[in-house]
């Protein structure tokens, strides 16, 4: 050493409200902390930097969030968390309040003494918006903490010791994230400084930290400027406050954004005003029913479509780009945490429609990137492109964004950030672009890039084609029928295909996923068929016309069978071989409403919205995937949802909720009502649109956001009213 109980979940989160009638009320991030949800709990405020909460001993799965329902250990509280994805990374700037002499390791739940780990009384925990509290049995600690954009608050409340002290831990990240350099240094006698320099998702990742404690400390000492112990006396009930300042640059930046924003010690005021952000965002959808249950699901999964994409900038906008370059006097706000092949689908398309003043800034941070590492992000996370899963899923969010006339990005600088980023050499592009698809040869996951590259080539396509680009056009709309290619007709599915086109690998199931190669991702044949959003017609002929496609996928809600000892657990939430659980399928059952039977569609969109979302622990049947599964819920409860990869046609599905009105840019509405909706009421019998027929099964993104009223006419039988 360097001198320098558990209680129900309406319980836990009613105990939270700050005001009665707020819509932060009906917010529960309990839910989905259980199973294989992966939800971050702690407080944050909407899309902010800082997601300050608990971090448990285990480096499991189901831990990536560093938090899950069916452990109590607590290693302590750490500023950065994900939610909701498959990978654990961060944990950045661990702060654990203390009694007496610790062990400065992560400890094991089978010895007590073993680290600085400690249970937490659940009886005591309450999270909700903005706040979150615990207790500490070991020390007989109360820790509370609330937030900022950049930075984390916390308020401990200690017993009367003289052996006091608040530990720094640098050391313990995530499940794949290791420290590789850290720093730790006593400005003077309330105040430190660092940072933490980490390998893992995110190959080089940096956070810079400045902290202040509410009282001196009688000294501070380090341990390999790993861990830092600020030492205090304390009397029975006395409160120690700790803020804690992040920037991606500097410790001086940290500093600033401290000064910044949280200059005071008002720990209450910070967290009302936390609750009060998330209120406002909350109020962007304000919907009706007779059901509370119903209400609480709804605002908490619009509150998990709004934790990513993060802040990753400065108060003054500086911020570490993907070139490792710090970048000053940036014009746009920089984001991180982009799950795009996840959030491709459902989230991104809901943030056009509710955050539109936020979308110029998404987008803009996308083409930096694009400039930095000279591609598209792929998954990208704290100036790192780790290209986690497959395709290209920046295109389609781009493409999107371009198609529906968002402003204040340079549109055909996104062009060229979409070609050239479908023209690299890498990750199978040079075979698929040689082939039109990517042989069985070239490695795992074949299927599945395939398809995805197809669906992004479409979307590139429809911008080009926008932009008055018609060979570009043409080019990337022949590229994107690449899934033709691994149609097999005479088993009825999508297989991997040799490089000469002649064989097929064998031996094929359409259900198991084998242990030497995975020619698909997270997935199976009978689940990655469906991957064709951009070109429902052309899939439809690959299987001899419509009554032979539709009978395929009635089959595909019955049908079982054994996925095999290699399946993963993503691979859940099955309606016989959809799985809600995990992204590819979740466009599946709008297919039915495109090809005239919206009835079938009505049925399945109900049987998951009632079925796989709840209001427990285990709410969500799936990994959050930083957002994707709620958007699905928010969006699919509007009675629509977008299909395809970009472009803004919402396909009619099953309206949830008797009326919500979405509260838009420049004080525009747009309210959607269902009409005699029941529970014998579930099939829309016709769609008024500001009282005129819509004889459609979509709506446009345009005719949304500039207002107006869609209704509904729901009756007890199927109905065609296009």
């Amino acid at each position: 050493m360097k001198k320098i109980l558990f209680l129900s979940l309406m319980s836990v989160f009613a105990a939270c409200t700050i005001h009665a009638q707020s819509l932060t009320s009906y917010v529960n991030p309990l839910i989905g902390s259980g199973g294989h949800g992966h939800v971050f709990v702690g407080a944050n405020v909407p899309f902010g930097f800082v997601q300050l909460g608990p971090t448990s001993i285990p480096e499991k799965w189901d831990w990536c969030s560093g938090y899950h329902r069916s452990d109590s250990t607590v290693i302590g509280f750490s500023h950065t968390h994900l939610s909701g994805t498959g990978i654990g990374d961060l944990f950045d700037v661990t702060l654990m309040p203390v009694i007496g002499e610790v062990k400065y390791a992560r400890g094991e739940e089978s010895d007590p003494q073993s680290g600085l780990w400690s249970y937490q009384d659940r009886k005591q925990e309450k999270v909700c918006p903005g706040y979150y509290t615990t207790y500490l049995t070991r020390y007989g600690i109360k820790a509370e903490m609330t937030a900022t954009c950049r930075t984390g608050i916390s308020r401990y409340t200690f017993p009367a010791s003289e052996e006091a002290a608040i530990v720094i831990d640098l050391q313990n990240g995530g499940c794949w994230d290791k420290a590789t350099q850290t720093y730790l240094e006593a400005i003077d006698d309330h105040s430190v400084q660092g940072y933490r320099f980490s390998k893992g998702w995110a190959k080089d990742q940096k956070i810079f930290f400045y902290a202040e404690f509410s009282k001196p400390f009688k000294s501070f000492t380090t341990d390999s400027l790993r861990y830092g112990r600020a030492d205090f006396s304390t009397t029975d009930g006395e409160k120690v406050l700790v803020k804690v300042a992040l920037s991606p640059t500097s410790m001086s930046d940290a500093r600033n954004n401290m000064a910044a924003e949280l200059s005071n010690w008002d720990f209450e005021g910070v967290r009302t005003k936390a609750d009060g952000e998330w209120n406002k965002m909350l109020a962007k959808v304000t919907a009706k029913s007779s059901d509370p249950k119903k209400l609480r699901i709804l605002y908490t999964a619009l509150y998990h479509t709004m934790i990513a994409p993060s802040t990753f900038s400065n108060v003054d906008g500086s911020y570490m780009g993907s070139d490792k370059c710090i970048h000053r006097n940036a014009d746009f706000q920089n984001y991180t945490t982009f799950s795009l092949w996840d959030t491709y689908r459902a989230a991104h398309p809901l943030m056009t429609i509710l955050h539109q003043e936020r979308m110029p800034d998404i987008i803009n941070t996308m083409l930096h990137i694009y400039k930095e590492q000279g591609k598209l992000p792929v998954w990208h996370l704290m100036a790192n492109e780790t290209d986690c899963m497959v395709g290209n899923p920046g295109i389609p969010v781009v493409a999107d964004a371009v198609l529906k006339d968002i402003k204040g990005f340079d549109q055909n600088l996104a062009l060229e950030a979409m070609e050239r980023s479908a023209l690299l050499d890498e990750r199978g592009l040079k075979e698929y672009r040689e082939f039109g698809y990517i042989p069985y040869e070239q490695g795992p996951e074949n299927v599945a890039r395939t398809l995805e590259y197809g669906l992004a080539d479409w979307a590139l396509a429809q911008a080009a084609r926008k932009l008055g680009k018609m060979q570009t056009y043409e080019y990337f709309n022949n590229r994107s029928k690449a899934y033709q290619k691994l149609f097999d007709p005479s088993v009825g599915f999508v297989r991997a295909r040799s490089k000469d086109g002649k064989t097929w690998r064998t031996p094929f199931s359409p259900f198991k996923i084998a242990h030497e190669v995975d020619d698909y991702t997270e997935g199976n044949a009978w689940q990655y068929t469906w991957l064709v959003p951009h070109d429902l017609g052309g899939l439809v002929k690959c299987f001899g016309g419509k009554k032979q496609f539709l009978t395929k996928l009635d089959s595909l809600f019955v049908v079982t069978g054994d996925l095999g000892e290699a399946a993963p657990p993503d691979i859940s939430g099955l309606i016989g071989q959809y799985a809600h659980g995990n992204e590819p399928s979740h466009h599946i059952l709008y297919f039915y409403t495109m090809l005239g039977k919206p009835g079938k569609t009505a049925e399945l969109v109900r049987k998951v919205l009632t079925e796989q979302y709840f209001d427990g622990y285990e709410g969500l049947s799936g990994n959050e995937d930083v957002g994707q599964m709620s958007a699905w819920y928010v969006l699919s409860s509007l009675g629509f949802y977008q299909v395809e990869p970009a472009g803004g046609r919402y396909v009619f599905g099953y309206p949830n909720f008797e009326e919500v009105t979405l509260n838009l840019q420049g004080g525009k509405t747009f309210t959607v009502k269902a009409r005699g909706l029941s529970d014998k009421n579930c099939y829309i019998q016709k769609v008024l649109l500001n009282g005129k027929p819509l004889k459609k099964y979509w709506i446009d993104h345009k005719d949304i956001v500039k207002g107006g009223t869609l209704e509904y006419i729901m009756g007890s039988k199927p109905a065609k009213w296009y």
